[in-house]
């Protein structure tokens, strides 16, 4: 698997705007995963895991117009770009999720 490790800070009051903007997205390619952290000592900062099967897919994905399309829509609730940090999966344990 491969992915990225984002940290966004958000316009304050955007919360529920990014939330239904994240519930709007495909989900990641093959048996990918979205994690999103929201932190306890600052509840508009949050840090995005998105985990696609390979770098291949990730790549694909991440380098499309229609990405790029929403991109700029979640940059309308951030107070800056967020800060990418690409990467392997090298460890997983991952019993069933469904967080809402």
């Amino acid at each position: 698997m491969y992915g990225t490790i984002a940290r966004m800070q958000l316009k304050p009051g955007a919360l529920d705007a990014m939330m239904a903007f994240g519930r709007e997205q495909p989900p990641p390619p093959g048996d990918g995963v979205m994690l999103v952290f929201q932190m306890d000592n600052n509840p508009d900062e949050l840090y995005l895991i998105v985990a696609a099967e390979s770098e291949e897919a990730y790549r694909a994905v991440a380098n499309s117009p229609e990405q790029h399309q929403r991109f700029l829509q979640m940059m309308e609730l951030l107070v800056a770009e967020p800060d990418w940090h690409d990467g392997r999966v090298v460890a997983a344990q991952t019993p069933a999720l469904n967080i809402e």
